[in-house]
C-alpha cells in the first residue's frame, strides 16, 4: 500500500507499484493521441537531429562514433519532455492548449530554474563524451580513431571497450535518471528551485527503488528500440514516455 512521506515542500509517495507504471503509460498514450502535434514537434528535434548526425558522421568516415552519442542520449532525452509535461498539465487541469504557453513552459515557471537543469544535463553529456573518448583511446589506441569500420568492435579489445563503456554509461544514466525523473516535471508544475526539485527526485527514487529501476529499464529499452529504424520510432516513443513521466510524477509527488 502506498504511503506518504514528508519531504519539504512536498510529500513523496512510498510504495509505487507496477500498476502505477502501467497507468502512467496508458495516460501518456492518451495525452499523445489527444494532442499529437505537440509530441511530434518536440520529438522531431531529436529524431531529425539523430538522422543529420548519422549522415554527418558517415560523410567523414566516423559513423561508429554514433554509438558514443547514442550512449549518452538518455542524459538529454528527459529535457525534450518539458513541453510535453506542460501539455499533460494543461490537459489534466482542463486548460486551453496554446503553442505560446507550451513553448514558454520550456523556461519553467519563469525563474530560469529549468534552464539551469538543462545546463546540468548538457555538462553531464559533455563529460560523458570526454570519458567515452578516453575509454576508446585506452582500449583501441590512437590508431583506432582512423578506422572506418564497425568491425573494430568485434575484436577482443573492442568487446572489452563496449563492456566498460556500457558500465560507465549506465552509471551516468542512472545518476541523471535519479536527478531528473521527477525534478523536471516538478519545475514545470511548481515554483521551486532546482536544488529542491533534485532533492525531491532523489527522495522519490530512494522511496521506490525497485519500481523506479523498472521504469528506468523501460525507458532505456524503448529508446534503444525506437532509435533503430533511423530514429523514426522516437516520434512515438519520446512523446508517450514524456507524458507518462508527468503522470508518474503526479502519483509520486504530493502537493504543498
Amino acid at each position: 500500500m502506498a504511503t506518504q512521506s514528508p519531504l519539504a515542500p512536498v510529500t513523496v509517495t512510498r510504495g509505487l507499484t507496477v500498476q502505477d507504471l502501467t497507468a502512467a503509460l496508458v495516460a501518456g498514450w492518451r495525452d499523445f493521441t489527444a494532442h499529437p502535434q505537440y509530441g511530434l514537434f518536440f520529438a522531431a528535434f531529436y529524431a531529425l537531429g539523430g538522422v543529420v548526425l548519422y549522415f554527418g558522421l558517415v560523410s567523414i568516415g566516423r559513423a561508429w562514433w554514433l554509438i558514443t552519442v547514442l550512449g549518452g542520449f538518455p542524459l538529454l532525452a528527459p529535457f525534450a519532455a518539458a513541453g510535453l509535461y506542460e501539455v499533460s498539465r494543461r490537459r489534466e487541469l482542463g486548460l486551453p492548449m496554446a503553442w505560446s504557453g507550451i513553448l514558454t513552459a520550456l523556461k519553467g515557471r519563469g525563474d530560469e530554474q529549468l534552464i539551469l537543469m538543462g545546463i546540468i544535463g548538457f555538462v553531464a553529456f559533455s563529460f560523458w563524451m570526454i570519458i567515452a573518448h578516453g575509454i576508446f583511446a585506452i582500449f583501441m589506441g590512437v590508431s583506432g580513431f582512423s578506422q572506418h569500420s564497425f568491425a573494430m568492435f568485434l575484436t577482443p579489445n573492442g568487446l572489452m571497450m563496449l563492456a566498460v563503456g556500457s558500465a560507465v554509461g549506465a552509471v551516468f544514466a542512472a545518476v541523471m535518471f535519479a536527478v531528473t525523473v521527477t525534478s523536471l516535471p516538478m519545475l514545470v508544475d511548481k515554483e521551486v528551485d532546482f536544488i529542491t526539485a533534485i532533492i525531491v527526485s532523489l527522495g522519490v527514487v530512494r522511496c521506490n527503488k525497485r519500481v523506479l529501476l523498472l521504469w528506468a529499464l523501460i525507458i532505456a529499452v524503448v529508446l534503444v528500440v525506437a532509435m533503430m529504424p533511423m530514429f523514426l520510432g522516437l516520434f512515438v516513443a519520446l512523446p508517450v514516455l514524456g507524458h507518462a513521466t508527468w503522470h508518474l510524477y503526479r502519483r509520486a509527488v504530493g502537493g504543498d
